[in-house]
């Protein structure tokens, strides 16, 4: 009773949260015939102070760790943040009537991270006394930046590879049958034609284009200039104040978009809660196991193992759904965002916390 009265507790107040309530606020409006346009140059504008904002975060959290002692739970956050793109990519993506865009968009949201969830998992270790690295926070840019370039390229790839075939198919009925005596007028157009067609989707140049994409190029950008320079007046002076009030209108402008594609869920709604509820425990299920290696090798506190269960559990809020959006224009956001937002992040909170606290707890001793 305890578990159900805190889920059902967290997941009133994530209906009441800024980014749920204007994502909704926005497919209301839409709902209703509105006809309120944001400028997309406006939403580039969003979208680029966001994302630089994020990167900055990261980086300035990076700097201020000791990264030796951090090296194999680093390694272990950047795993699990690639593995859980791919767990999306081959099991909500597979499943009936499922967009896989849609489900990668997705599974780069649960690789992400969300902020809110990380701090209710310290807090909760905080009130139970329960030791933790210092700097085990900052191991949250190290699963949330490989989660979501893994979804953009992984979806770029998909793309290209069904844009490819397309083609292809649309050249061979294109094609004619050569008429009697048509034949090539030399060796060398003879052995061209013999020559299948390479087509291979070659990877390392969809990589390259998706990170120097406007979403990706902006993260990582502030991410280096938070690593390698001092920017916390400018942080703290011009890119943290408005980060939320920007944040609430890009969620109005998905919102709207997210309306006008609500009827492409209605077949598969289903699918995204039990991935939605499922998920959470497996992704830190999955985390925990490799924190336990790192506990056993390098010493990381039972406390530390928590924490990275609880960012693989939680599901980004802040930062995906602005990336995803300007990385994978193509992907529904009700989709991603609903089934992050509204269930996983209450599960997150609610359910996977005091699971991974009282699994530290029975293994540990303490």
């Amino acid at each position: 009773m305890d578990f159900l009265s805190l889920f059902v507790k967290d997941f009133i107040i994530q209906l009441q949260s800024p980014t749920l309530a204007f994502l909704i606020g926005g497919m209301v409006i839409a709902a209703l015939g509105s006809e309120l346009v944001i400028p997309e140059s406006i939403c580039t504008i969003i979208v680029f102070m966001l994302l630089t904002k994020i990167g900055l975060t990261g980086g300035i959290a990076i700097r201020n760790s000791n990264l030796t002692e951090m090296v194999l739970p680093m390694i272990c956050a950047v795993i699990v943040g690639i593995v859980v793109v791919f767990i999306a990519r081959y099991t909500l993506a597979k499943l009936p009537k499922v967009n896989v865009v849609d489900a990668i968009a997705t599974g780069g949201l649960f690789g992400a991270v969300s902020g809110s969830t990380m701090a209710a998992g310290l807090t909760v270790l905080e009130e139970q006394k329960i030791p933790y690295e210092a700097w085990a926070g900052a191991l949250y840019p190290f699963m949330d930046i490989p989660a979501l370039v893994t979804a953009i390229v992984v979806a770029n790839i998909y793309l290209n590879k069904k844009k490819r075939k397309a083609t292809v198919m649309q050249e061979s009925l294109s094609k004619q049958p050569v008429a009697a005596g048509d034949y090539p007028s030399s060796r060398q157009e003879y052995v061209s034609q013999q020559q299948p067609e390479d087509n291979r989707v070659k990877i390392w140049p969809i990589i390259e284009e998706s990170l120097r994409g406007p979403a990706l190029s902006a993260m990582l950008l502030g991410l280096a200039l938070g690593i390698l320079t001092q920017p916390e007046s400018v942080y703290k002076g011009f890119y943290d104040p408005p980060f939320r009030g920007l944040l609430s209108i890009l969620m109005l402008v998905m919102g709207m978009e997210a309306w006008s594609r609500i009827g492409e869920l209605r077949k598969v709604a289903q699918w995204y809660v039990v991935y939605s509820v499922a998920a959470p425990f497996i992704h830190g299920l999955l985390a925990f196991g490799l924190g336990m290696i790192a506990h056993y090798t390098m010493g990381f506190s039972m406390g530390g193992v928590v924490i990275l269960a609880v960012i693989a559990s939680s599901s980004s809020d802040i930062s995906g759904p602005p990336t995803l959006r300007a990385g994978i224009p193509s992907a529904n956001p009700s989709a991603y965002i609903g089934a992050s937002t509204a269930i996983g992040t209450p599960v997150a909170i609610g359910l996977c916390i005091p699971f991974f606290v009282g699994l530290a707890q029975a293994i540990g001793g303490f």
